[in-house]
C-alpha cells in the first residue's frame, strides 16, 4: 500500500489507513487532465496535487503559495498560472515558479493559449492583456480596452486567434490576437458570466448567473440557442471536442451534460452536497470531472454513471476513536463510517447511511461505536457493524462526543450550540443538561476526567470582538454545578492518565497545561511551536507524551516537561489523534478524510 501522508524530506513513517479518494484539505479551485489521463487539482491555499483518475490515489503533492485565489491551468496541465499583482507561471512537475510578470492592475481572470507559453490575463480596471510569458512581453504593447468594469472570464479558440473577454458589464468582446483588433460585442446576459468556452473556434458557450447558458456563433456574433433549463446560476463549463459533449454546473449543486450539436440534454448528475466551481473533460473524453468543495467528483459522461463516492455526506472534521484493545478504529471519514483493523490497515466493517457522522467514540469495554448524526448518537454493535439505537438529542448537530473513563455516561455537545448533555449509556436516557455551559460559548471539545466526577469543557465565542475569545470550564457531575471556568477559547481537550493535567488546544497557535490537581485550573505550562492552529492533541497512557496535530500540517511530540521531542510535516492538516493502549501506537485523522499509524519509536527516532 502507497503512503499518501508523507513527511517532507524523510522517510514515510505514517502508514495509511485509506486513500485520500480525491478528497482535499483546502476548498478546491481549479483542476485539468494531463495528457496521461493523470488529474491535477488545485485547492486553497495554493496546495498542487495529482491524482490517480482511476484509483482516486494521490500520486504527488506541492505547495505553491498561498497568497493566490485565481489560477487557470493549460489545456495540457503543463503548466499553472497565478494572478493577483503578479502574473505567475508555475511548472507542475516540480511545483516552480517558471516565471512572474508584474500587473499594474489585479488580475481578475486568466486563460492559456493552445501554446502555453501565451496567456491572456483580465483586470479589475476592465483592461486584457495577451502576454509572450516567458519573455515578460505584452503583445500589441498595450492592454486592449472595451470595458470599464472588471473582467470575469476569458477563453481562446482553439487556433489561438480568438479571444473572448466577458465584464461584470454583462457583455462579452471578441479580439483577433493576431493584431488585437476589437471583433465586436456579444449582449444578451441580465446577470454575471463567471465561465466560458469554446467549442473550437466557430462557437463560444456563455454561463450566466442568470440561470441560462449561451451559445454564440461568434463569426456571425449572433446567439444559437439559449440553454435555460438549470435551476438556478451556471457556474462552470467544460466542452470535449472528442464526442462533442458540454458540461454545465449549476448552484443547485448539480452538472448538466449536454450533445452539444443535437442541443439535447443526455444527463443531469448530482454532486455530493456542494456547489461545482471547475469542470474537465479528460483528453478521450471518458471522464468528465468537477470540483465541489473539498471533493472531487468523476463520471462516465455516456452513462451518467458516477466514478467516485457512494453519496455519503461529507464530515467537517475527520475523527477517529481506537478499540480498548487497539486492534480496531473506527473513523467517519471517506465514503462511509468505517471500522479498520490496525494490524492489517484494512477496513473491516462499513457502518453504512449516507448520514454525516460528525464524530465516533468507543465504548471502554469495547462492544459499542457511538456516532453523532445530526441531532442524534447512534450506537452500533462493535462487532457487527449494527445500528442499536438511536438517541434523540438537542436543537443543534451534535459535532463532540466522549465516554465517561467507566463507560456509564456518554458526553454530547455541539460547536454550533451551547449546551452539553449527558445520556445514561445502558437506556439511553439523557440524565443531565447542562443548557449553557461555557457562558455564551459554542463548544469545541469534551474529556472526562479518569476518575469520572468531572467533565472538561472547551469552546470558542465566535462573536467575541473583544476579551477572552472562549473558555474552559471544570463540571462536576454529581453536583451539576461547574466548579472552575478559564477565559480561554479551545478546541481540543486531553487529561493525562492521572487526571492531574489537562490539555487544551487555543486559538492561539499553542497548547495550555493545565493543573486540575486541586480541581481549580492554574496555568503549569504553555507550548508553543505550531505556526497555525492546533487542532488536536492526545495524552499516551503512561502520560509521559503528548501530541498535538495542526493546521501547520504538522505532528509534534512533547514530554512532560514541555520540551518537544519531534515533529514532522505532513501532506495533510491534522484533525484527530489517539494513542493505543500500549503507547506504542499513535493514530492520527487527516483533513483529505484519511488516517495514519506511527511507531512511537519511529516519531521518535525521526525528532532525534
Amino acid at each position: 500500500m502507497t503512503s499518501s501522508v508523507l513527511p517532507r524530506g524523510g522517510a514515510a513513517i505514517v502508514e495509511p489507513l485509506g486513500d485520500p479518494q480525491l478528497h482535499t484539505d483546502g476548498e478546491l479551485l481549479q483542476l485539468a487532465f494531463a495528457p496521461d489521463g493523470s488529474l491535477w487539482t488545485i485547492e486553497d491555499p495554493g496546495i498542487l496535487r495529482r491524482w490517480d483518475a482511476r484509483t482516486g490515489r494521490q500520486l504527488d503533492w506541492q505547495a505553491l503559495s498561498d497568497l493566490e485565489t485565481l489560477w487557470c491551468f493549460s489545456d495540457d496541465a503543463r503548466v499553472l498560472a497565478s494572478g493577483s499583482d503578479d502574473l505567475t507561471i508555475w511548472d507542475t512537475s516540480s511545483g516552480q515558479a517558471l516565471t512572474s510578470v508584474p500587473q499594474r492592475s489585479w488580475v481578475t481572470a486568466l486563460a492559456f493559449a493552445p501554446d502555453p507559453s501565451f496567456i491572456a490575463t483580465g483586470h479589475d480596471d476592465g483592461s486584457i492583456s495577451y502576454w509572450d510569458a516567458p519573455g515578460h512581453h505584452r503583445r500589441f504593447g498595450k492592454p486592449l480596452r472595451r470595458h470599464e468594469q472588471p473582467i470575469s472570464a476569458l477563453a481562446i479558440g482553439r487556433d489561438g486567434r480568438l479571444l473572448a473577454a466577458a465584464s461584470e458589464d454583462l457583455t462579452i468582446s471578441l479580439w483577433d490576437l493576431a493584431d488585437g483588433r476589437h471583433l465586436g460585442d456579444l449582449r444578451g446576459h441580465t446577470d454575471r458570466i463567471p465561465a466560458l468556452v469554446f467549442d473550437g473556434n466557430d462557437m463560444l458557450i456563455s454561463a450566466g448567473w442568470d440561470t441560462t447558458a449561451r451559445i454564440w456563433d461568434v463569426r456571425a456574433q449572433q446567439p444559437m440557442m439559449l440553454i435555460n433549463t438549470h435551476a438556478t446560476q451556471v457556474t462552470a463549463l467544460a466542452y470535449d471536442a472528442v464526442h462533442q459533449l458540454l458540461a454545465s454546473a449549476d448552484s443547485a449543486l448539480a452538472a448538466h451534460l449536454w450533445d452539444f450539436r443535437a442541443g439535447k440534454e443526455m444527463h443531469r448528475l448530482q454532486s455530493a452536497r456542494a456547489e461545482i466551481v471547475a469542470l474537465a473533460f479528460n483528453p478521450d473524453g471518458s471522464r468528465l470531472a468537477a470540483a465541489a468543495e473539498r471533493t472531487v467528483h468523476l463520471w462516465d459522461p455516456t452513462s451518467g454513471a458516477a466514478l467516485t463516492g457512494s453519496g455519503h455526506a461529507p464530515v467537517a472534521r475527520t475523527r477517529l476513536a481506537i478499540s480498548p484493545d487497539g486492534t480496531r478504529l473506527a473513523t467517519n471519514g471517506g465514503t462511509a463510517p468505517r471500522i479498520w483493523d490496525t494490524g492489517k490497515r484494512s477496513p473491516i466493517l462499513d457502518l453504512g447511511g449516507t448520514d454525516a457522522v460528525h464524530d465516533v467514540a468507543y465504548s471502554p469495554d469495547g462492544k459499542r461505536i457511538s456516532g453523532a448524526i445530526g441531532k442524534a448518537v447512534r450506537i452500533w454493535d462493535a462487532a457487527t457493524g449494527k445500528t442499536l439505537a438511536d438517541w434523540d438529542g438537542p436543537h443543534d448537530p451534535i459535532t463532540t462526543l466522549a465516554f465517561s473513563r467507566d463507560g456509564t455516561t456518554l458526553a454530547s455537545a455541539s460547536r454550533e450550540g451551547m449546551e452539553v448533555w449527558l445520556w445514561r449509556v445502558a437506556n439511553g436516557e439523557p440524565i443531565l443538561l447542562i443548557p449553557d455551559a461555557l457562558d455564551g460559548c459554542a463548544i469545541e471539545a469534551l474529556a472526562f476526567h479518569p476518575a469520572g466526577k468531572l467533565l472538561a469543557v472547551g469552546g470558542v465565542d465566535w462573536l467575541a470582538t473583544g476579551g477572552t475569545d472562549g473558555a474552559v470550564s471544570l463540571w462536576d457531575i454529581a453536583g451539576r454545578c461547574e466548579i472552575d471556568t478559564y477565559p480561554e477559547g479551545c478546541v481540543a481537550l486531553a487529561f493525562n492518565a492521572t487526571g492531574d493535567r489537562l490539555a487544551s488546544a487555543t486559538l492561539t497557535q499553542s497548547i495550555c497545561i493545565w493543573d486540575v490537581s486541586s480541581q481549580k485550573l492554574r496555568l503549569a505550562q504553555e507550548l508553543t511551536g505550531h505556526d497555525s492552529t492546533v487542532t488536536c492533541l492526545a495524552y499516551s497512557p503512561d502520560g509521559q507524551w503528548l501530541a498535538t496535530g495542526s493546521d501547520d500540517h504538522t505532528l509534534r511530540l512533547w514530554d512532560n516537561q514541555g520540551e518537544q521531542r519531534a515533529v514532522i510535516e505532513l501532506d495533510s492538516r491534522l484533525t484527530a489523534l489517539a494513542f493505543g493502549p500500549d503507547g506504542r501506537y499513535l493514530f492520527t485523522a487527516h483533513a483529505n478524510t484519511t488516517c495514519g499509524k506511527v511507531a512511537l519509536a519511529d516519531l521518535l527516532a525521526a525528532g532525534a
